[in-house]
């Protein structure tokens, strides 16, 4: 087991090392001048080169790499923003509880839905709720994210006014203000997480109902059946239990897409997270913003992925056995 466990760490340690490398030479690539974004609109050539040297951009390129990778491990350190002149961490942790409570949010609600939608479209395939729960996935899948929260908040908040058209409340502001509290800031978030889910929920689906299929037509589902146990038993603590330890890795391997997926839904409903601020960066060409938030972003889907490999090596044995090589 610790040979697995430290197969994996130096795999997620050789992965971040990947990320920064071809996230700065992209930085360095782009047919812009940093130095003359950072000094601004209309700045004199002197003061470009003032800034250049200021920024360390006359050195070497894997100098400048070096001192990134630095500031990055010591210092934790992802630089500062061109157009505010703000620490990029400090703007990634303002926005990262937003984002954070979009995607968790939307996790809570899409395995909610599609866990028993799943299992009940195993169970009676080619019935009327299996047929119907594959529209629907048809129809999740097809949808674009940025289109469906725009006709959401048209239809529920502009004409029927039940839920809030755009906008974020912070849950831990006062709950007397306009904005703020528990309550204000899932009212805010119910259009968001509803957006966010559709699409993982219809692929969730999908997966469960076929891993379920699969499951229920092995060996040992036929030897409990011949054993007595009932149905129930059998699908929930033989076939079910089985067929969901795909979906632990799934999840772990969703978090780049559920990222990709939150910087649409965060600039439909104005909500102040990391997706947004990579949009506006990149609008802007903030480049210590748009390679700060990717190496970050790169950072925690890697992370989750090694936390999601060694609670699937926990959950099946034959995992840790098999050729590390595979496992990336």
């Amino acid at each position: 087991m610790w040979r697995f466990l430290i197969r994996r760490l130096f795999w997620a340690i050789f992965l971040v090392f990947v990320v920064t490398v071809v996230t700065y030479a992209i930085f360095f690539l782009l047919p812009t001048d940093p130095a003359a974004l950072a000094a601004g609109r209309g700045a004199s050539p002197d003061s470009i080169e003032r800034v250049r040297h200021l920024l360390h951009l006359d050195e070497p390129v894997w100098k400048q790499y070096g001192r990134f990778v630095w500031n990055l491990v010591v210092h934790q350190s992802l630089g500062i923003s061109f157009i505010n002149r703000a620490s990029v961490k400090a703007l990634i942790e303002d926005g990262l509880p937003v984002t954070a409570s979009l995607i968790v949010g939307g996790a809570i609600l899409y395995l909610t839905v599609s866990i028993p939608i799943g299992i009940l479209s195993a169970i009676r395939p080619r019935s009327l709720l299996d047929r119907v729960s594959m529209i629907l996935v048809l129809i999740g899948i097809s949808s674009q994210p940025a289109w469906l929260g725009l006709m959401l908040s048209w239809i529920f908040g502009y004409k029927l006014g039940i839920t809030p058209i755009a906008g974020y409340c912070n849950a831990f502001a006062d709950q007397y203000q306009d904005c703020g509290g528990a309550f204000q800031w899932a009212y805010h978030m119910l259009l968001p997480w509803i957006t966010f889910s559709v699409l993982f929920a219809a692929l969730y689906v999908r997966m469960i109902r076929a891993q379920l299929l699969e499951a229920l037509s092995e060996d040992y589902v036929r030897t409990a059946r011949a054993k007595g146990a009932s149905e129930r038993r059998v699908i929930l603590h033989h076939a079910a239990r089985n067929s969901m330890l795909p979906v632990v890795t799934i999840l772990g391997m969703d978090a780049g897409l559920a990222f990709a997926g939150a910087i649409f839904i965060e600039s439909v409903f104005n909500l102040p997270g990391v997706g947004r601020q990579l949009l506006i960066a990149t609008n802007q060409l903030d480049l210590p913003m748009i390679c700060g938030i990717v190496v970050f972003t790169a950072m925690i889907v890697i992370a989750l992925n090694l936390v999601v490999d060694i609670a699937y090596g926990f959950l099946d044995p034959r995992i840790r056995l098999a050729d590390p090589v595979r496992l990336g």
